[in-house]
């Protein structure tokens, strides 16, 4: 298998971790099939976009009338061209990944040192807890003396999946909400587990998702570790692909499930390309490029606007690119597969960093154990909502704690995953690979679960996410249609941002990473007040005092 790093920071100590094999792009003979997504233009109607591809050479093989984006074949090898010039379509592209988890999640860096973090953490509960430094950091353990989560919320984790034989996540998973919406491509993939290539629910190979929903919502049940909200209901669902990838369709579908169902709270620690940013028309760009990036805002937005409406509160990773969203740098990666990369000077007022620009998102830089911004954390007044613990390794610098793994965030992780990554063995014990960043704890009825470090900004939406289904839990109202309770996504925005905990820019504004070996590239500029900033947003999020506590 061909497994692609998911979100976070670095990966090794020469950069991120960038795309380095995918999916082929190259056009289909004429009598081949090539499986296509296909959005509508705004206000055209499911009818006449279903058309329009018909005219166009296509077959539909599913659509999201709800929001117009449709998977499409056709042994046409000119149908991208003609969707393109349709009036009805804003185009279409070659069914392949369009996203990932944002570059870098690093599992630890090469030369870690040792398993640390004790005495960062909360008093202890569960029996890792004493590791969860983050978990201090925003009182989460005070706030669950006044409301640990309600059954009756449910938090989608929008990733790769979940992997609910984790004795933390079973007893908190939703089986019956949880979908996975992305079959398994063997290309990037590897071969199929299963006949249909649809993973059942309840699993996650790649990795991601299970630490995400970790953090939200491991279970407060003595063992392992618990999440900021150890009461709530997780839902998975599994809009990424094993390997990393996140496809436009599957995240759309996802998306605008979590609003059919009435899910409470998404958390979305990915982002779309090639593109590291996506343009409406971006003059470096050609024509066919320039549709498929109008597409995937369209299609994008609308799903977000889906969701919103329907009572999803959103949050996301605001990016590990280490720069100021509104003050985007020159684009030298993009696309990073199909043809080479070439450099677009990106135009912040058209080009959309998605779905952490796009409408209605909560967006969350990371910060390390001193509270400083994680070097590698995008940041700026333009996107940033709060601030969360993301993890950096690099933080402590002078102190024992530089470069070490308990400056990361320590959460579940799949057995099945770190065996192939050489960190557990075959007989479920950790080798010398995994000694210094994997744990292993064991429930009185021999039921083990696995643990690791991650560090990024995926690392801190969770933090957040959690938070907004504390304030679900405790303010919310009953669902009388659904089931649960229910809370206006403008009312957890509301409570979130004026119980954050104000945080000023640091002195001087302008912060330097060199000491900790990185370039002047790294260096970021603090705009802001104190309740408003481009590092902390309206501050690090506070779960005691977002539920009434003082």
């Amino acid at each position: 298998m061909r497994r692609r790093l998911t979100v976070g920071a670095v990966v090794t100590l020469t950069g991120l971790a960038f795309l380095t094999t995918v999916p082929g792009s190259a056009q289909a003979e004429p009598t081949a099939v090539t499986d296509y997504t296909v959005v509508a233009a705004d206000g055209v109607s499911a009818a006449d976009a279903t058309a329009a591809i018909k005219a166009a050479g296509g077959s539909i093989v599913s659509g999201n009338d709800a929001v117009g984006v449709y998977r499409v074949t056709s042994t046409d090898a000119k149908f991208e061209s003609k969707a393109t010039a349709s009036a009805e379509l804003i185009g279409a592209s070659v069914r392949k990944a369009i996203g990932y988890a944002p570059n870098g999640v690093e599992k630890v860096e090469q030369g870690l040192k040792g398993k640390g973090g004790k005495g960062h953490g909360p008093a202890k509960a569960d029996p890792l807890d004493d590791k969860l430094w983050g978990l201090a950091m925003i009182k989460a353990d005070k706030a669950r003396k006044i409301e640990s989560g309600d059954k009756g919320v449910t938090v989608g984790v929008l990733d790769t999946g979940l992997d609910s034989s984790n004795p933390d996540l079973a007893p908190n998973y939703n089986s019956k909400l949880s979908k996975n919406f992305a079959p398994d491509l063997v290309d990037i993939d590897g071969p199929c587990e299963v006949a249909s290539c649809l993973d059942p629910a309840g699993t996650d190979d790649g990795g991601h998702g299970t630490h995400v929903a970790g953090t939200i919502g491991a279970a407060l049940n003595g063992t392992g570790v618990s999440g900021v909200a150890p009461n709530v209901s997780l839902v998975e669902l599994k809009g990424g692909q094993d390997s990393g990838y996140f496809f436009l369709d599957p995240v759309v579908n996802a998306l605008t499930y979590a609003g059919d169902k009435g899910i409470d709270v998404v958390n979305m620690s990915f982002y779309v390309d090639p593109w590291l940013y996506n343009c409406t028309a971006n003059p470096a760009d050609n024509p066919t490029q320039q549709a498929e990036q109008q597409a995937i805002i369209a299609g994008m937005k609308r799903a977000l606007n889906y969701a919103h409406a329907r009572g999803v509160s959103m949050f996301g990773a605001l990016g590990n690119n280490h720069e100021d969203l509104g003050k985007p740098r020159t684009d030298i990666s993009s696309p990073d597969y199909g043809s080479d990369p070439y450099s677009r000077p990106i135009d912040n007022s058209s080009c959309w960093d998605l779905p952490v620009e796009g409408p209605h998102v909560i967006g969350v830089s990371a910060l390390g154990p001193s509270g400083k911004k994680s070097d590698f954390s995008n940041y700026g007044t333009e996107q940033i909502s709060v601030a969360a613990p993301g993890g950096w390794y690099r933080d402590g610098y002078g102190t024992d704690t530089f470069q070490t793994v308990g400056n990361e965030i320590l959460s579940t992780y799949p057995l099945k995953v770190l065996q192939e990554e050489g960190l557990v063995d075959a007989a479920g014990n950790i080798t010398t690979a995994g000694a210094a960043s994997v744990f292993k704890d064991c429930t009185k009825a021999g039921k083990c679960g696995y643990y690791t470090y991650l560090q990024g900004t995926s690392m801190a939406s969770p933090h957040a996410a959690g938070v907004g289904a504390l304030i679900v839990s405790r303010y919310g109202v009953p669902d009388f249609r659904r089931g649960g309770k229910t809370l206006a996504p403008n009312l957890v925005e509301q409570i979130l941002y004026r119980s954050a905990a104000e945080t000023a820019c640091p002195t001087p504004r302008l912060q330097s990473y060199v000491q900790e070996g990185r370039s002047t590239e790294f260096d970021a500029l603090c705009e802001g007040g104190k309740n408003f900033n481009g590092f902390y947003g309206y501050g690090i999020v506070d779960a005691y005092a977002a539920v009434g506590g003082r």
